[in-house]
C-alpha cells in the first residue's frame, strides 16, 4: 500500500514553516500510517465524511491539521488520489532550523527532546496550527515538505504498533508507526 511506503520515506525529509519570514524546520524522524476506509483508527474509516475530515478525501500533497483534545494540534500528511482518504501523521522531528524561534513559541529556554518529541510539541513549535488544513505542501505556502538530503538506510526505520488508537480494536495492533532507530526526537508514546 502506498500509504505504508510514503510513511517510511518520509523518515528523513524535512518538514519546514515558514511564517512572517521566519523559517523554522525539522527532520522528520516518526510517522503514523492511517489507511482511510478500511482503517478503524483513522478518521475516515468507513468513509465517514465530515467538515473536519473531507480534505482527506482531496488530491494528496495537501495538510491535514486537526485539534486533538482541544489543546493539541496534530499535522498529517494527506497522500493519495480524491476520494482515497488515507493521510499520514508526523510523530516526531529533530529541529535543525529556526531553533531559538521554536523554543520561544514553546516557552523553553534550552533545547531538549521534548520541543518537537510528539505530535503536539513539534505542530507548537513549528506554529503549524488547523489554520494550515488544506493547504498544499507542495507549493508556495507557509508549510511544505522538502528533500533534506539525508539518505536514511531501510535496516534503520523501525515498523512499531501506533499510539493511542487502542479503540481500533485488531486495528490497533498494525505495524503502522515508523521512526527512526535512536534518534531521540522519536515520541515516548507506546504502541500496543
Amino acid at each position: 500500500m502506498d500509504v505504508i511506503r510514503l510513511s517510511k520515506e518520509l523518515i528523513g525529509k524535512k518538514l519546514v514553516s515558514c511564517f512572517d519570514g521566519k523559517r523554522t524546520a525539522g527532520i522528520i524522524v516518526e510517522t503514523e500510517a492511517y489507511l482511510g476506509e478500511i482503517d478503524r483508527a483513522s478518521h475516515a474509516y468507513g468513509l465517514r465524511r465530515t467538515a473536519r475530515t473531507e480534505v482527506m478525501f482531496r488530491e494528496g500533497g495537501l495538510a491535514y491539521v486537526y485539534l486533538c483534545y482541544g489543546i493539541h494540534h496534530l499535522f498529517n500528511v494527506v497522500v493519495s488520489p480524491k476520494g482515497i482518504p488515507h493521510a499520514i501523521l508526523i510523530r516526531g522531528l529533530e529541529p535543525v532550523e529556526g531553533i531559538d524561534r521554536m523554543l520561544k513559541r514553546c516557552n523553553k529556554s534550552r533545547l531538549d527532546r521534548t520541543l518537537t518529541s510528539g505530535p503536539g510539541s513539534l505542530t507548537r513549535a513549528l506554529g503549524i496550527t488547523t489554520e494550515q488544513t488544506g493547504i498544499s505542501l507542495i507549493r508556495n505556502t507557509p508549510v511544505w515538505i522538502e528533500d533534506s538530503k539525508n539518505t536514511i538506510p531501510s535496516g534503520r526505520i523501525l515498523s512499531l504498533t501506533r499510539v493511542g488508537v487502542e479503540y481500533a480494536k485488531e486495528d490497533a495492533l498494525l505495524p503502522y508507526r515508523f521512526l527512526l532507530e535512536g534518534n531521540p526526537y522519536v515520541s515516548k508514546g507506546k504502541g500496543i
